[in-house]
């Protein structure tokens, strides 16, 4: 593609060189960069792209997109936000199939990956081909991709788009973390429809408070078009987004709502209630337990409907959803219960101890341990929250990273110890798993929290492959 071609919608602050060149492709990390390509000079946490023009000259990049001018032959174009303008020349360099796409988002702390899937198998259920890219991987058809990042860099986003368009696909549902947000990942994309589940406290360590953490999720709505804006209204959040536009739809439980459920009931086998979905009532039961995939339904039908899904088709596709792999996923049922969920925040688990409380005809523990390197706050929060509704805490090592995993367990500790003295600690994760499982007695359930499906667990930027359903199946076959 002519470099011309390519920046034709780029906010350009200067072009230098000539731009009638070849380009063969698009790269961020110089030492991948080949003859033809443009190499994006990114701001990185610990490298800056600026300063590797020597190498990317040396391996042929035949131009460079910059934040300031470099002394290089190499054709620049300058630009206010490297970042914002890779997500452009993605677009474009992959054909702009976003343009010829039905994109929906989903945003929010939780709840996240069950909505898509959700709203996935509703569309699916009423013939339309989807796709899924999120926390899981990316899914369409029979192909699978696993995922790296929440929401892909524009360069990989793209590029997939671009496969499922080829493949026939032309609704595509995505994740779209605060980090996108924030780094401007899905900068240039229109939304048929945007999601926005609830809000609580995460990735602290990467921003600088909630209220930064919150205007990320608030700046999507105020800068993306999107179609339809669908919103929780039983979230303060929510609320507030619901402001922001005049014509946003709301769902809820507890507060008046576009489309709510009423008469919620929720046990081990899922949940039953009646939803008014734009005044059409209906009895439904799905086989998602508990109240937040209530929530996480009430969304996947609000859009569905909005979208032009028969309201009968939409029923029959949420009584059709599977539990999603991972979430409040049940991995062992016979004397006693076992539970894996991804469960890595102080609501989060909360919300899961809550949605299993009553298929505890005995004890209800819970196993679970907090990432290394990331927001140490909600540490004490999840001990304290698991203390308070568990019988029985085992504290263990979720992803420590380059933590010392003993240094989050007593941080864990500090918050179980402000309610209760009913736990133990176990640093290694499938040591803590077997003593869980060994420890359970008839009538009692088990939740593995903080994991969900990760195959893998970081320990000193080494991913080990770890998975809690693998590991409990495994040990229980074995006794």
């Amino acid at each position: 593609m002519k470099l011309k071609n390519l920046i034709k919608n780029l906010d350009v602050v200067e072009v230098i060189g000539k731009t009638d060149v070849d380009v063969t492709d698009i790269k961020t990390d110089s030492n991948s960069v080949v003859s033809g390509s443009l190499f994006i000079c990114i701001k990185g946490k610990d490298f800056d792209g600026h300063g590797f023009i020597r190498q990317v000259e040396k391996y042929g990049a035949v131009a460079i997109v910059t934040e300031k001018k470099i002394d290089t032959l190499l054709t620049q174009i300058v630009v206010k936000n490297s970042r914002a303008a890779m997500s452009i020349l993605a677009a474009e360099y992959f054909g702009r199939v976003d343009k010829k796409m039905r994109l929906i988002a989903v945003l929010g702390t939780n709840g996240k990956t069950t909505t898509t899937h959700v709203i996935k198998n509703v569309l699916e259920n009423s013939g339309v081909k989807c796709g899924v890219i999120g926390t899981l991987g990316t899914f369409y058809g029979d192909k699978f991709k696993e995922a790296t990042l929440t929401t892909p860099d524009p360069l990989e986003l793209h590029k997939t788009l671009s496969e499922m368009y080829r493949d026939g696909v032309k609704t595509a549902i995505m994740e779209v973390s605060a980090h996108a947000v924030f780094f401007d990942k899905i900068k240039g994309l229109k939304f048929a429809a945007a999601v926005f589940t609830n809000f609580s406290q995460d990735h602290l360590d990467f921003f600088d408070d909630m209220e930064s953490y919150k205007r990320a999720k608030l700046r999507f709505f105020k800068e993306n078009e999107c179609g339809f804006i669908v919103t929780n209204s039983d979230d303060a959040v929510g609320r507030e987004i619901a402001e922001i536009k005049s014509d946003v739809i709301t769902y809820g439980i507890n507060n008046p709502a576009d489309v709510f459920a009423i008469d919620v009931s929720c046990d081990e086998n899922g949940s039953k209630f009646v939803i008014n979905l734009f005044d059409c009532i209906y009895d439904v039961k799905i086989k998602l337990m508990g109240y937040f995939n209530v929530y996480n339904s009430l969304a996947a039908a609000c859009v569905a409907a909005l979208l032009g899904v028969k309201t009968k088709k939409v029923i029959e596709g949420l009584k059709n959803t599977d539990v999603v792999s991972g979430r409040l996923e049940k991995v062992f049922d016979g004397d006693y219960k076992i539970y894996v969920d991804y469960a890595h925040t102080p609501d989060g688990l909360e919300k899961a101890l809550f949605a299993l409380r009553k298929s505890a005809k005995k004890r209800l523990v819970c196993l679970f341990g907090c990432g290394g390197n990331r927001d140490r706050s909600k540490r004490f929060a999840m001990g304290k929250i698991s203390a308070v509704n568990a019988d029985f805490t085992v504290i263990t090592s979720d992803n420590p990273r380059y933590e010392d995993p003993m240094d989050i367990i007593c941080d864990v500790e500090k918050g179980v110890l402000s309610v209760s003295k009913n736990y133990i600690s176990i640093e290694d994760r499938e040591e803590a798993v077997r003593y869980a499982i060994d420890s359970l007695k008839t009538g009692d359930v088990l939740l593995i929290a903080g994991k969900g499906s990760e195959k893998y667990q970081e320990i000193l930027g080494i991913k080990k492959p770890y998975n809690d359903k693998d590991t409990v199946v495994e040990y229980i076959r074995g006794k």
